[in-house]
């Protein structure tokens, strides 16, 4: 029977669509070859044996050297691991990736660069280039070839991009979903015999989702995202998925003339004036990982024109500042209907703890009222749709690191029950 295949998000159909019922996205279905046709293959016997009498995994780690990105993986890369490093163009994807090969014997395959590109960008970053072996080979066959003649010279193998690399035996074009599940399946397979770690590239959609199947995302080890924005020089990479190492963990970096630079100060988000007490600032300490951080949340909130206000959000996810919002209408009898609400989280990063709904609301009663918070005061704590205050993860830190930043005042679930009481201290 003839297939079709949504390019985006890999969803099936028996005919062709103009709109996937999946991902909502036009034109996306591609015609697939027939599927099952000619296909014969031998049934093999069944196998099976004792899980006692399996060798124990070797739990040795190739380290980069960069301390952030090996504290991600777990100590490093373990043999065999097969890792998706996703990202926007131009956050600095290949510019990580050269960096944290710069102490390894590398294959690095690129199907988006020359070799020149490479070389510039690998001589400006300080990288040792006689320790990187270029190929712009990108028939998977052909790559897979190259492996077992290379890899006992080479530690670990970077593909810049899996939307570039192409089987023969598929007659797809390359980036197709049906190319990419079958590459990045004799890739993987590749990585797993030879124990050599694989990092492989992944482009991303408009909505911020790595592109390809979801399938994708699930035959590799861990899937690390690199975000951050063009405007602003800092980065911050996380793990989505990591069967070697915890996904709690994230790494900051600062972009800078001569590359990617480690960022510790837990106080890299918040400018240093702070006794600045503006109306609707407002800093949030949240635990990322095992290190606690602190972001600076601004809302502005003005009389609106428009029979539905505005809610624009950036940095925190849209739905949980509306919950927010109803929940202070309904427990201080706000009434926001009137305001037109902007709400943003400095340095252009993304905010994932619930730890900072606590600050969010403090910051929208500080503008709304147009009356600024306590100078040297941070917030950190889950909102409850009743309006309680609930204790947030590794709040103990919190208060330990904002004690010795010398923070005058710290709201929590340890020192206020609900948003009602500390609407009363704050105002």
């Amino acid at each position: 029977m003839t297939l079709f295949i949504c390019s985006n998000c890999g969803e099936g159909a028996a005919s062709w669509m103009g709109r996937c019922p999946s991902c909502q996205q036009w034109n996306t279905f591609v015609k697939q070859r027939e599927f099952g046709k000619d296909r014969k293959e031998k049934v093999k016997n069944f196998e099976a044996k004792s899980l006692s009498s399996i060798k124990t995994l070797d739990n040795s780690r190739l380290k980069t050297g960069i301390f952030e990105l090996d504290r991600i993986l777990g100590g490093g890369f373990a043999k065999g691991e097969v890792v998706l490093l996703s990202g926007e163009p131009g956050v600095g994807k290949s510019t990580l990736l050269l960096q944290s090969l710069k102490n390894l014997n590398t294959l690095y395959i690129s199907g988006e660069e020359a070799a020149e590109q490479v070389k510039d960008r690998a001589d400006r970053l300080g990288v040792d280039t006689a320790r990187l072996i270029f190929s712009d080979t990108l028939q998977v066959e052909a790559i897979i070839k190259g492996l077992k003649d290379l890899h006992k010279k080479i530690d670990i193998v970077a593909i810049d991009s899996i939307q570039t690399v192409y089987s023969a035996q598929n007659a797809s074009p390359p980036g197709s979903v049906s190319q990419l599940r079958e590459a990045s399946s004799q890739l993987i397979t590749a990585a797993k015999q030879n124990k050599l770690p694989l990092v492989i590239v992944g482009h991303i959609t408009k909505e911020g989702d790595i592109a390809g199947p979801k399938t994708l995302e699930h035959m590799v080890d861990a899937v690390l995202q690199f975000e951050g924005e063009r405007v602003s020089t800092y980065r911050i990479l996380r793990a989505l998925k990591n069967r070697f190492g915890s996904t709690d963990e994230i790494g900051v970096f600062e972009m800078k003339q001569g590359g990617l630079v480690e960022v510790n100060n837990p106080m890299v988000f918040v400018e240093d004036d702070l006794a600045d007490n503006t109306p609707g600032k407002a800093i949030a300490g949240v635990m990322e990982g095992k290190r606690p951080f602190f972001f600076e949340i601004q809302t502005l909130a003005t009389p609106s024109i428009l029979a539905m206000p505005r809610r624009v959000v950036k940095g925190v996810d849209y739905n949980k500042v509306l919950l927010l919002l109803a929940v202070i209408q309904k427990h201080l009898r706000l009434s926001l209907g009137s305001y037109d609400i902007y709400l943003n989280v400095i340095g252009g990063v993304d905010i994932k703890s619930t730890a900072a709904d606590l600050g969010i609301v403090a910051s929208i009663i500080s503008s709304v009222k147009n009356i600024p918070l306590p100078s040297r005061a941070i917030f950190s704590g889950e909102v409850g749709l009743l309006g309680e205050i609930r204790k947030s993860y590794g709040l103990e830190k919190i208060m330990s690191e904002a004690k010795r930043l010398k923070f005058s005042k710290i709201y929590s679930s340890k020192t206020v029950t609900n948003v009602k009481e500390m609407f009363k201290t704050l105002l």
